[in-house]
């Protein structure tokens, strides 16, 4: 089976921005609301983030289910690791995912300032100072024949469509607008060039868009 390079349960406003501006450590998202954002998956059964028996069925869940299928390696950007700019001034802050970050397979950290590696949990996490290539090179390497998810943020997800090296995406567009911050796009289309693109509307105003290759 051939690896892929997989976006999956991204989420953008219409207007596509996927992250305000302003981003801290109290505010991942800047002045974007991330329980208005993630509220398509937040409430879904198979949520990697859920901590509560319960959550919703049907498609939302069914895509959500997929967060973690076949996946072996994951390519994150600085900031989604956490908000920290510049030279690592503490070596013993491991970022804002918890001490069971969602992971569960190595993660690849992409920056100008390699710091050393770390386990948390099922979690290990490198931190590359490398181009697109070179990190899914290294990436689908440690993935063990699985696909390489492409995890964000906005930036590193453009870096890489850019690149030309995303097989796969779901991108969940929010009913609402952000107006600034991170952009994805300014309207889907513009990757039909080298996309196939299928929408799925959904009762709560999110609409779903899945992309495949030509």
């Amino acid at each position: 089976m051939t690896q892929r390079a997989r976006v999956h349960c991204f989420t953008v406003t219409k207007d596509g921005f996927g992250t305000g501006e302003g981003q801290s450590l109290e505010r991942p998202f800047g002045h974007g609301n991330p329980a208005e954002l993630m509220s398509w998956i937040g409430a879904t059964a198979n949520w990697v983030n859920r901590t509560e028996p319960g959550g919703t069925r049907g498609l939302d869940d069914y895509i959500a289910r997929d967060f973690t299928y076949n996946i072996g390696a994951e390519i994150m950007g600085r900031n989604k690791f956490g908000p920290v700019r510049g030279p690592w001034l503490d070596h013993e802050w491991q970022g804002w995912w918890g001490d069971e970050p969602p992971f569960h397979t190595p993660v690849f950290v992409l920056t100008h300032h390699p710091r050393p590696s770390f386990t948390l949990s099922d979690t290990t996490f490198h931190f590359l100072d490398a181009t697109p290539h070179e990190a899914l090179e290294r990436a689908k390497a440690a993935a063990d024949g699985r696909d390489v998810r492409i995890g964000g943020g906005v930036a590193t997800v453009r870096e890489f469509l850019d690149a030309d090296l995303i097989d796969e995406m779901h991108i969940a567009v929010a009913p609402f607008e952000l107006g600034s911050g991170g952009r994805l796009w300014e309207s889907p289309d513009e990757l039909t060039d080298r996309f196939h693109l299928e929408r799925v509307p959904r009762p709560s105003g999110f609409v779903h868009h899945f992309f495949w290759r030509r």
